[in-house]
């Protein structure tokens, strides 16, 4: 579990990500799906990550040191149409480097929100993932805001969209940041991984 958690340090380059020599952990999601409060749920620190009421308000790669052995990393949102064009290629063409160079990363946590119907960009950023062998998984967010039976049928209807493209589907764990539901469940693959590290 979490002990302690800061903020280390933030840019825009792979390239000058701290050394990789701690196993690494990397959020990513559609802008406004919740993932400042995710992270901030999981670390159970209301101001780890900035909350912004404007979405697509990540711009930067942001680590975080963990127990001082692992590193939890707060990506860029997608998807959002308010920022330029050239911003969104620019956080595209940043995220991809970062993902594809990090060999350090141990997996790649891609948010959802769980109340709307399966987007077309979060499916092809899924099927990108996929063909590039980037291990993810993903993370249905604000379950809270639905009924169980809304929940699971949500959830459901989601894998169906997806095996019409994937033979296997990826892990998926369900989440609120409100509510502190998942917490265990991803902390605890988190440090399943951690205890098999070898740098």
């Amino acid at each position: 579990m979490i002990k302690t958690a800061r903020f280390l340090t933030s840019n825009q380059d792979a390239k000058k990500c701290p050394p990789p020599n701690k196993p690494e952990y990397a959020f990513i999601g559609r802008s406004n799906v919740g993932k400042s409060s995710l992270i901030n749920m999981l670390c159970q620190s209301k101001k780890l990550a900035k909350i912004s009421s404007t979405p697509g308000k990540t711009q930067l790669i942001n680590h975080f040191i963990i127990n001082d052995s692992w590193y939890m990393v707060d990506l860029p949102g997608y998807g959002y149409a308010k920022v330029a064009k050239t911003k969104r290629a620019a956080f595209s063409k940043m995220t991809f480097e970062y993902l594809n160079t990090r060999e350090n990363l141990m997996c790649l946590f891609v948010l959802i929100d769980v109340r709307i119907e399966p987007q077309a960009l979060d499916l092809l950023f899924l099927n990108t993932l996929g063909d590039e062998g980037v291990p993810f998984v993903m993370v249905f967010t604000k379950a809270d805001k639905l009924t169980p039976t809304v929940l699971d049928r949500n959830i459901t209807h989601y894998k169906a969209v997806m095996q019409q493209e994937w033979d296997e589907l990826p892990q998926m764990m369900v989440t609120s940041a409100e509510k502190g539901l998942g917490r265990d469940e991803v902390l605890g693959f988190i440090d399943n991984i951690n205890k098999e590290w070898s740098p």
